[in-house]
């Protein structure tokens, strides 16, 4: 009988090379933690990460990890999980990294619903390069590559991973660990592409960007937990909630004739409920949780079955005879 597995069987023997403070340090922790309640053998567990701070991540997992190309780790692990099925595969990317030069890359990772766990840690800034600008940072944002302040309008990578029809998405975010747990629990559990965004601070060059969520004192009066099958309510006295007003969503206070009753109540297998939600800007709460869910086709389960089906009526192969069928010259 195998032993059971503890966070510390998860921790590699490197040295984390992040800035103190870092937001990783925490969604390190949160993954170091929930590995072993999968109860998937370490050497079945593979990350993959591209180039970026959140990079590093395969560094320090006490499994097996590909730190790779920029922006093309969805690339290579979609190539892993279709020769070894059997394995667990997560990509590790930022909102640099995933949403500019590998933006291509994921969004057909997602429309494909390879089985990945995808974790895209948002900063809202390239912490790596030394603090510039990224996809998703604000209008206006100034920084070193945009000095009189950014006029790009950012993405947003939960309307980016709808948009692709992922069949998972989610938020959390890094220092809400019970929550993140959860949603990493979720991710894990689902058969196909799951994309996870963290919000996560980089306090050297974009500190604070998340406050509103993270400081204990507010974050609930701006945070809006969404569960399945129960209504859309927030705040520190849990006495704020959202309904529609014909086809707009609106804040309302609980009381004075406005009940429960009154509000939306989350569905996430509704996906345009999802892109409402995905729409929410101040003073609209932000949303955490599983937006959508949906069960389909999984890419790499269709190729194998494919593959199987041509060996099942043409044998095996033989890559020498493929090669020299067709119009074929021989150069001398």
């Amino acid at each position: 009988m195998a032993t059971a597995l503890t966070r510390k069987d998860f921790i590699s023997d490197q040295e984390v090379r992040w800035c103190p403070g870092c937001g990783d340090y925490a969604i390190l922790a949160a993954v170091q933690k929930a590995m072993p309640e999968f109860g998937i053998p370490r050497e079945n567990v593979v990350f993959i990460s591209g180039i970026g701070c959140s990079s590093r991540f395969p560094y320090y997992m006490n499994t097996y990890g590909f730190h790779t190309i920029h922006g093309r780790a969805p690339a290579i692990a979609t190539g892993l999980k279709v020769t070894r099925p059997e394995l667990d595969v997560w990509v590790i990317t930022g909102d640099g990294d995933g949403l500019s030069i590998g933006g291509n890359h994921l969004i057909h990772v997602l429309r494909r619903n390879v089985d990945l766990r995808i974790l895209m840690f948002n900063n809202q800034i390239y912490g790596l390069t030394k603090g510039q600008y990224s996809p998703t940072s604000e209008v206006g944002k100034v920084t070193k590559s945009t000095p009189m302040g950014s006029i790009d309008y950012p993405f947003s990578p939960i309307k980016v991973a709808l948009g692709a029809h992922a069949t998972f998405v989610a938020r959390s975010i890094d220092v809400e660990q019970k929550h993140l747990g959860e949603m990493l629990k979720r991710a894990h559990d689902h058969r196909g592409a799951a994309f996870l965004e963290i919000l996560q601070n980089c306090n050297i060059y974009n500190d604070g960007a998340f406050n509103d969520l993270s400081d204990k004192a507010i974050k609930a009066d701006h945070q809006l937990v969404i569960e399945h099958g129960k209504p859309l309510i927030f705040g520190k006295n849990r006495d704020r909630g959202i309904r529609m007003n014909g086809m707009q969503p609106e804040v309302v206070t609980l009381g004075n004739g406005v009940g429960e009753k009154d509000l939306v109540v989350h569905d996430e297998k509704n996906l345009s409920l999802a892109f409402m939600l995905a729409n929410f800007e101040a003073p609209m709460p932000t949303p955490v949780g599983v937006f959508y869910a949906e069960q389909r086709p999984t890419y790499d389960a269709a190729i194998n079955r494919q593959l199987d089906d041509a060996k099942a009526k043409q044998g095996p192969g033989d890559l020498r005879k493929l090669l020299d069928r067709g119009d074929v010259w021989d150069v001398n």
